[in-house]
């Protein structure tokens, strides 16, 4: 019993980070009908900012994610701004290749610059561990999962209940109408990149306190993950996203305890082919029927 519990934990864990991340695809994607590639760096680039204000800064925990979800939302931004917003109007296919393109220049300009070796993340937190049902639980576990809870149920509200909510949903549904309402398309655009990219900047240093090593290409296996988790529960949908981040946090911890560890990451790409076969629009999702 006290193994499952252990297990539960961990995939509670590993979950809330998928569906943090998971959250900025399928945001960009309801907003813009865009796979933005690039997210799984930013979430790389954000735990990059966490190391060097934590190290630089001498910055506690609060103060470092805060500032560090600053930055990757400025970056977020910048790089709609730069990169998608001139191909607004171009073929699908040109915003993909972009978006493939931006992921490839974040991975090697950070190996450039900053060099391709692995770094410690700086220890932000004094790990405490306690005894639940006969496993172990650290305070580090709880703070990412009530943290990405918190974040979740945040921008719920915000979607749901706010102005910008409500313009982004209503880009979601029919972008002519929203001219005619007065809204700008840039700035709900420029919101929904920098709120995503805060998010997934918070699961770069949620995870680099957890496995506390990072490097230019984190961003690569996490970010692919935490895409199949937004397809899986129905991309373009806030609850999806998390219904699909936990559903493949389970699924990996859990099949890493039964079967050999090296089935884990070939177990999350058979998931996406078996839901693009079953069905292409995610646990959630609805097909779309437009009238011509």
């Amino acid at each position: 019993m006290s193994y499952f519990i252990q297990q539960l934990l961990n995939a509670l864990q590993l979950g809330s980070i998928y569906a943090l991340i998971a959250l900025g695809y399928t945001m960009v994607y309801g907003v813009l009908g865009l796979i933005n590639f690039a997210h799984g760096d930013i979430f790389m680039a954000g735990a990059f900012f966490g190391f060097f204000i934590a190290v630089m800064l001498k910055l506690s925990l609060v103060p470092t994610l805060l500032l560090a979800m600053f930055l990757a939302a400025v970056l977020g931004i910048a790089i709609e701004r730069v990169a998608y917003r001139p191909l607004r109007k171009a073929p699908r296919m040109s915003l993909i290749i972009t978006a493939l393109g931006v992921s490839l220049f974040l991975e090697n300009f950070t190996r450039a610059t900053l060099g391709g070796q692995q770094r410690s993340f700086p220890k932000l937190l004094n790990v405490q561990e306690f005894a639940l049902g006969g496993a172990t639980v650290t305070n580090l576990q709880i703070l990412i999962i009530v943290v990405s809870l918190v974040l979740m149920l945040l921008l719920r509200y915000v979607v749901q209940k706010t102005m910008i909510g409500k313009a982004m949903r209503a880009v979601s549904d029919n972008k002519e109408v929203l001219a005619l309402m007065g809204i700008s398309l840039d700035t709900v655009v420029m919101a929904t990149f920098g709120i995503g990219s805060a998010l997934a900047a918070t699961a770069g240093i949620l995870v680099g306190m957890a496995y506390p090593v990072i490097d230019p290409y984190m961003g690569i296996a996490v970010g692919w993950k935490a895409f199949i988790a937004a397809v899986l529960g129905g991309i373009g949908l806030i609850d999806g996203a998390l219904v699909g981040g936990f559903i493949l946090g389970f699924v990996e911890i859990f099949a890493a305890a039964l079967l050999p560890s090296t089935y884990r990451d070939g177990i999350a790409f058979a998931i996406l082919i078996i839901v693009l076969l079953l069905k292409p629009t995610g646990l959630l999702g609805r097909p779309v029927v437009k009238k011509v």
